[in-house]
């Protein structure tokens, strides 16, 4: 009887265990867009949990949406992330692309902004994952500033 028991109780806690092993913890990411100037078109974003695509490549991204312009600031909520490491790319999409149009040159047409808003110029070219990069673990909220121009 006393060996029931105990094999008993070690499937119990075997069962128990394997299902906190399996349930993963996620989180939510809130994202708050500022400066925006336009009130037509939609502020599109895309989160990435690595350096591949970003930041404009939709393929690669983890979680995406887009928002209808309602007025200067703009926020929307990204829900059952795993905890890590993500960027942010925001585009003021104008034409209904979903993409950050550029000139000739390769420089903007749009408004944009990215994640830890790095400074963007010529010099300093586009942001790599590592610099606009941040850590979600519970409910996180960033603040993403739009640019409608290259900084000097």
């Amino acid at each position: 009887m006393f060996k029931i028991v105990n094999l008993f109780i070690a499937t119990l806690l075997t069962i128990s265990f394997t299902e906190i092993v399996q349930a993963e913890s996620t989180t939510s990411l809130t994202v708050v867009v500022n400066g925006i100037r336009n009130q037509t078109g939609e502020i599109c974003m895309r989160v990435y949990n690595s350096e591949k695509g970003f930041p404009d490549n939709a393929k690669s991204e983890v979680k995406s949406g887009c928002t209808k312009i309602t007025g200067t600031s703009i926020k929307q909520v990204f829900s059952g992330l795993k905890p890590g490491n993500y960027a942010v790319a925001v585009i003021d999409d104008q034409n209904g692309d979903r993409k950050l149009n550029k000139d000739f040159f390769g420089i903007p047409e749009e408004g944009f902004g990215i994640s830890r808003n790095p400074i963007v110029s010529i010099s300093t070219g586009t942001p790599k994952f590592k610099n606009a990069s941040f850590k979600v673990d519970k409910n996180t909220t960033i603040n993403i500033f739009l640019k409608y121009s290259l900084d000097p």
